[in-house]
Protein backbone atom coordinates (compact mmCIF):
# COMPACT_ATOMS: atom_id res chain seq x y z
CA UNK A 1 0.00 0.00 0.00
CA UNK A 2 1.30 3.44 -0.93
CA UNK A 3 1.41 6.32 1.52
CA UNK A 4 -0.89 8.32 -0.76
CA UNK A 5 -3.61 8.77 -1.68
CA UNK A 6 -5.28 7.61 1.52
CA UNK A 7 -9.07 8.09 1.39
CA UNK A 8 -10.22 10.73 3.86
CA UNK A 9 -13.59 9.09 4.42
CA UNK A 10 -14.34 5.38 4.17
CA UNK A 11 -17.91 4.09 4.55
CA UNK A 12 -18.78 0.47 5.32
CA UNK A 13 -21.84 -1.65 4.62
CA UNK A 14 -21.18 -4.46 7.09
CA UNK A 15 -22.90 -7.39 5.43
CA UNK A 16 -22.74 -11.10 6.23
CA UNK A 17 -22.89 -11.36 10.03
CA UNK A 18 -25.82 -13.79 9.88
CA UNK A 19 -24.31 -15.75 6.99
CA UNK A 20 -21.00 -16.04 8.85
CA UNK A 21 -22.83 -17.42 11.90
CA UNK A 22 -24.95 -19.85 9.88
CA UNK A 23 -21.84 -21.28 8.21
CA UNK A 24 -20.53 -22.12 11.70
CA UNK A 25 -23.76 -23.41 13.19
CA UNK A 26 -24.05 -20.36 15.44
CA UNK A 27 -26.93 -17.99 16.14
CA UNK A 28 -27.27 -14.81 14.09
CA UNK A 29 -26.67 -12.79 17.25
CA UNK A 30 -23.29 -14.50 17.60
CA UNK A 31 -22.45 -13.20 14.14
CA UNK A 32 -23.47 -9.67 15.12
CA UNK A 33 -21.37 -9.95 18.29
CA UNK A 34 -18.32 -10.90 16.22
CA UNK A 35 -19.16 -8.09 13.82
CA UNK A 36 -18.92 -5.55 16.66
CA UNK A 37 -15.38 -6.76 17.34
CA UNK A 38 -14.51 -6.05 13.71
CA UNK A 39 -15.86 -2.51 14.04
CA UNK A 40 -13.49 -1.92 16.95
CA UNK A 41 -10.56 -3.35 14.97
CA UNK A 42 -11.33 -1.28 11.87
CA UNK A 43 -11.57 1.89 13.98
CA UNK A 44 -8.07 1.29 15.36
CA UNK A 45 -6.68 0.38 11.97
CA UNK A 46 -8.26 3.32 10.17
CA UNK A 47 -6.77 5.75 12.67
CA UNK A 48 -3.32 4.23 12.21
CA UNK A 49 -3.63 4.44 8.42
CA UNK A 50 -4.44 8.14 8.48
CA UNK A 51 -8.10 7.88 7.48
CA UNK A 52 -10.03 10.84 8.88
CA UNK A 53 -13.63 9.54 8.91
CA UNK A 54 -15.19 6.08 9.02
CA UNK A 55 -18.94 5.55 8.68
CA UNK A 56 -20.57 2.23 9.57
CA UNK A 57 -24.07 1.30 8.37
CA UNK A 58 -25.10 -0.14 11.71
CA UNK A 59 -28.90 -0.30 11.50
CA UNK A 60 -31.24 0.72 8.69
CA UNK A 61 -34.80 1.99 8.84
CA UNK A 62 -35.80 -1.34 7.29
CA UNK A 63 -34.04 -3.44 9.96
CA UNK A 64 -36.92 -2.94 12.40
CA UNK A 65 -38.77 -5.63 10.43
CA UNK A 66 -36.28 -8.28 11.58
CA UNK A 67 -37.22 -10.68 14.41
CA UNK A 68 -37.68 -8.84 17.69
CA UNK A 69 -35.03 -10.97 19.39
CA UNK A 70 -32.44 -9.95 16.80
CA UNK A 71 -33.37 -6.26 17.01
CA UNK A 72 -33.14 -6.39 20.81
CA UNK A 73 -29.71 -8.02 20.58
CA UNK A 74 -28.49 -5.29 18.20
CA UNK A 75 -29.74 -2.59 20.58
CA UNK A 76 -27.99 -4.38 23.44
CA UNK A 77 -24.70 -4.46 21.52
CA UNK A 78 -25.05 -0.75 20.82
CA UNK A 79 -25.68 -0.15 24.52
CA UNK A 80 -22.52 -2.10 25.40
CA UNK A 81 -20.52 -0.22 22.78
CA UNK A 82 -21.60 3.11 24.23
CA UNK A 83 -20.74 1.95 27.75
CA UNK A 84 -17.39 0.39 26.94
CA UNK A 85 -15.90 2.12 23.92
CA UNK A 86 -16.74 5.82 24.12
CA UNK A 87 -14.22 6.40 26.91
CA UNK A 88 -11.56 4.77 24.75
CA UNK A 89 -12.55 6.83 21.70
CA UNK A 90 -12.37 9.98 23.79
CA UNK A 91 -9.00 8.98 25.23
CA UNK A 92 -7.70 8.55 21.67
CA UNK A 93 -9.02 11.98 20.59
CA UNK A 94 -11.71 10.42 18.37
CA UNK A 95 -15.08 12.01 17.72
CA UNK A 96 -18.28 9.96 17.82
CA UNK A 97 -21.30 10.87 15.67
CA UNK A 98 -24.63 9.18 14.93
CA UNK A 99 -26.67 9.93 11.81
CA UNK A 100 -30.27 8.85 11.25
CA UNK A 101 -33.65 9.36 12.87
CA UNK A 102 -33.84 9.21 16.66
CA UNK A 103 -37.25 7.55 16.96
CA UNK A 104 -38.06 4.72 17.58
CA UNK A 105 -34.64 4.06 19.10
CA UNK A 106 -35.22 3.48 22.83
CA UNK A 107 -35.08 6.72 24.83
CA UNK A 108 -32.34 5.49 27.15
CA UNK A 109 -30.12 4.80 24.13
CA UNK A 110 -30.93 8.20 22.63
CA UNK A 111 -29.74 9.77 25.89
CA UNK A 112 -26.51 7.74 25.85
CA UNK A 113 -25.88 8.66 22.22
CA UNK A 114 -26.30 12.36 22.96
CA UNK A 115 -23.96 12.09 25.94
CA UNK A 116 -21.33 10.29 23.84
CA UNK A 117 -21.55 12.87 21.06
CA UNK A 118 -21.29 15.76 23.51
CA UNK A 119 -18.35 14.16 25.30
CA UNK A 120 -16.30 13.77 22.11
CA UNK A 121 -17.50 16.74 20.01
CA UNK A 122 -14.27 18.73 20.39
CA UNK A 123 -11.93 15.86 19.56
CA UNK A 124 -9.85 16.30 16.42
CA UNK A 125 -8.77 12.75 15.54
CA UNK A 126 -10.62 10.04 13.64
CA UNK A 127 -14.34 10.70 13.35
CA UNK A 128 -16.41 7.56 13.94
CA UNK A 129 -19.89 7.78 12.44
CA UNK A 130 -22.67 5.27 13.03
CA UNK A 131 -25.60 5.30 10.62
CA UNK A 132 -28.33 4.19 13.01
CA UNK A 133 -32.01 3.92 12.08
CA UNK A 134 -30.78 5.38 8.81
CA UNK A 135 -32.29 5.33 5.32
CA UNK A 136 -30.94 7.29 2.35
CA UNK A 137 -34.33 8.07 0.83
CA UNK A 138 -35.67 9.14 4.21
CA UNK A 139 -32.70 11.45 4.66
CA UNK A 140 -33.43 13.16 1.34
CA UNK A 141 -37.09 13.58 2.29
CA UNK A 142 -36.12 15.01 5.68
CA UNK A 143 -33.69 17.43 4.02
CA UNK A 144 -36.39 18.56 1.58
CA UNK A 145 -38.83 19.16 4.43
CA UNK A 146 -36.29 21.22 6.38
CA UNK A 147 -35.51 23.33 3.33
CA UNK A 148 -39.21 23.84 2.55
CA UNK A 149 -39.81 24.94 6.12
CA UNK A 150 -37.00 27.49 5.88
CA UNK A 151 -38.52 28.81 2.64
CA UNK A 152 -41.91 29.17 4.31
CA UNK A 153 -40.29 31.04 7.18
CA UNK A 154 -38.38 33.21 4.64
CA UNK A 155 -35.04 32.13 6.08
CA UNK A 156 -33.81 31.16 2.61
CA UNK A 157 -34.70 32.04 -0.96
CA UNK A 158 -35.98 29.18 -3.13
CA UNK A 159 -34.14 30.57 -6.13
CA UNK A 160 -30.81 30.29 -4.34
CA UNK A 161 -31.04 26.52 -3.88
CA UNK A 162 -28.10 24.63 -5.35
CA UNK A 163 -26.23 21.43 -4.46
CA UNK A 164 -24.05 23.09 -1.82
CA UNK A 165 -26.99 24.85 -0.20
CA UNK A 166 -29.15 21.71 -0.13
CA UNK A 167 -26.27 19.71 1.36
CA UNK A 168 -26.59 21.77 4.55
CA UNK A 169 -29.92 20.08 5.30
CA UNK A 170 -28.59 16.52 5.37
CA UNK A 171 -27.66 14.52 8.47
CA UNK A 172 -24.09 14.66 7.14
CA UNK A 173 -23.98 18.44 6.62
CA UNK A 174 -20.59 18.79 8.35
CA UNK A 175 -19.10 15.53 7.05
CA UNK A 176 -17.26 15.26 3.73
CA UNK A 177 -18.61 12.71 1.26
CA UNK A 178 -17.04 9.23 1.33
CA UNK A 179 -14.09 8.67 -0.97
CA UNK A 180 -14.49 4.91 -0.71
CA UNK A 181 -17.46 2.63 0.02
CA UNK A 182 -16.68 -0.92 1.13
CA UNK A 183 -19.36 -3.61 1.19
CA UNK A 184 -18.65 -7.11 2.43
CA UNK A 185 -20.15 -10.57 1.79
CA UNK A 186 -20.01 -10.24 -2.00
CA UNK A 187 -23.24 -8.23 -2.16
CA UNK A 188 -23.10 -5.57 -4.88
CA UNK A 189 -25.68 -2.94 -4.04
CA UNK A 190 -25.84 0.11 -1.76
CA UNK A 191 -29.11 -0.75 0.00
CA UNK A 192 -30.45 2.77 0.54
CA UNK A 193 -27.19 3.95 2.13
CA UNK A 194 -25.88 7.51 1.67
CA UNK A 195 -27.63 7.90 -1.69
CA UNK A 196 -26.77 11.60 -1.93
CA UNK A 197 -23.25 11.35 -0.55
CA UNK A 198 -22.01 8.42 -2.66
CA UNK A 199 -22.43 10.23 -5.99
CA UNK A 200 -18.70 10.16 -6.79
CA UNK A 201 -17.41 7.59 -4.31
CA UNK A 202 -15.31 4.62 -5.36
CA UNK A 203 -16.90 1.23 -4.58
CA UNK A 204 -15.09 -1.87 -3.33
CA UNK A 205 -16.87 -5.20 -2.86
CA UNK A 206 -15.28 -7.88 -0.70
CA UNK A 207 -16.21 -11.56 -0.82
CA UNK A 208 -15.53 -11.89 2.89
CA UNK A 209 -18.31 -11.69 5.45
CA UNK A 210 -17.98 -8.74 7.81
CA UNK A 211 -16.75 -10.80 10.80
CA UNK A 212 -13.80 -11.91 8.63
CA UNK A 213 -13.01 -8.40 7.33
CA UNK A 214 -10.00 -7.11 9.26
CA UNK A 215 -7.10 -4.71 8.91
CA UNK A 216 -5.41 -6.63 6.10
CA UNK A 217 -8.64 -6.63 4.10
CA UNK A 218 -8.97 -2.88 4.67
CA UNK A 219 -5.43 -2.39 3.37
CA UNK A 220 -6.28 -4.43 0.26
CA UNK A 221 -9.31 -2.23 -0.35
CA UNK A 222 -7.17 0.90 -0.05
CA UNK A 223 -4.54 -0.56 -2.39
CA UNK A 224 -7.29 -1.11 -4.95
CA UNK A 225 -8.56 2.44 -4.35
CA UNK A 226 -5.08 3.82 -4.99
CA UNK A 227 -5.14 2.33 -8.50
CA UNK A 228 -8.29 4.23 -9.42
CA UNK A 229 -8.37 7.51 -11.34
CA UNK A 230 -11.09 9.74 -9.92
CA UNK A 231 -12.40 12.00 -12.67
CA UNK A 232 -15.51 13.46 -11.01
CA UNK A 233 -17.11 13.71 -14.44
CA UNK A 234 -14.04 15.24 -16.09
CA UNK A 235 -11.12 13.79 -18.04
CA UNK A 236 -7.80 12.31 -16.94
CA UNK A 237 -5.24 14.91 -15.94
CA UNK A 238 -2.82 13.41 -18.49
Amino acid sequence: MQENPIPKHVAFIMDGNGRWANQRGLSRTAGHRQGVQRVKEIIRGASNLGIQIVTFFAFSTENWSRPKSEVNALMRYLDNFLDQEIKQLDKNNMRFTVIGRADPIPKYLQAKIKKAQDKTKDNTGLRVVLALNYGGRQEIVDAAKKFAQDVLETKVNLENLDVQEFNRYFYTADIVDPDLLIRTSNEMRISNFLLWQLSYSEFYFSGKCWPDFGIEELKEAIKDYQKRIRRFGGLDAH
